[in-house]
């Protein structure tokens, strides 16, 4: 049984299209809400569908735009495309919300401590900021509005899959996302597996 959260926030479907790519066929939908706008692409019949398969995407300039290789986040984004783009229904939810929550610039200047020696969690300690500040009340009510009753998620965090379920969203599954590290990364990942617990 669903939880039910105590306020959900102010979200509102804006516009739909069909969106044929390259990992198949899709709906592309917009959401706005109070602090910015939300892309969601779809596919096959959500209303009322259980154990959907879901991936929460926070936004990646260099990685998902820019083919960085210091993050494995465009490797995971695409492994969801594909993986729902091969099934009857499922959706992407992209997050605005850059650099774990602190913008691009902060992302930036993190990565410009990385470059001396720390890894991420201490590069975002050192600018003031927790290790992660995402939010996925939205992502919750984003669902519940495309009539997504249960979800199996797709990703390696269990900081996703417990704030949805604070949301008020059934989480069924969970799908791990792995990628081959790369030299760049590899520091990277092994810190998301140690702190923060990420399945790799």
């Amino acid at each position: 049984m669903p939880n039910t959260p105590a306020a959900a926030p102010q979200v509102t479907l804006a516009a739909r299209a069909r969106l044929p790519s390259r990992f198949g066929d899709f709906t592309v939908i917009a959401f706005e809400t109070e602090d910015g706008e939300y892309g969601v692409v779809a596919r096959g019949e959500l209303e009322g569908a259980e154990a959907v398969p879901v991936r929460l995407h926070s936004e990646c300039f260099t990685g998902d735009v820019m083919g960085s290789l210091k993050c494995d986040c465009r490797d995971q984004l695409e492994f969801a495309l594909r993986f729902i783009g091969r099934t009857d229904r499922g959706a992407v939810v992209y997050l605005p919300q850059e650099g774990r929550g602190i913008g691009l610039a902060n992302k930036i200047r993190a990565y410009a401590l990385q470059d001396e020696g720390l890894d991420t969690v201490e590069a975002n300690l050192a600018l003031g900021f927790p290790d992660d500040l995402r939010r996925y009340d939205v992502a919750a009510e984003v669902l519940r509005q495309l009539g997504v009753r249960s979800v199996v998620l797709l990703t390696n965090n269990p900081t996703k899959r417990a704030g949805l379920v604070r949301a008020g969203m059934d989480v069924v599954g969970q799908i791990p996302l792995r990628a081959a590290p790369n030299p760049h990364n590899a520091f990277y990942l092994d810190t998301k597996r140690a702190k923060s617990g990420h399945l790799l």
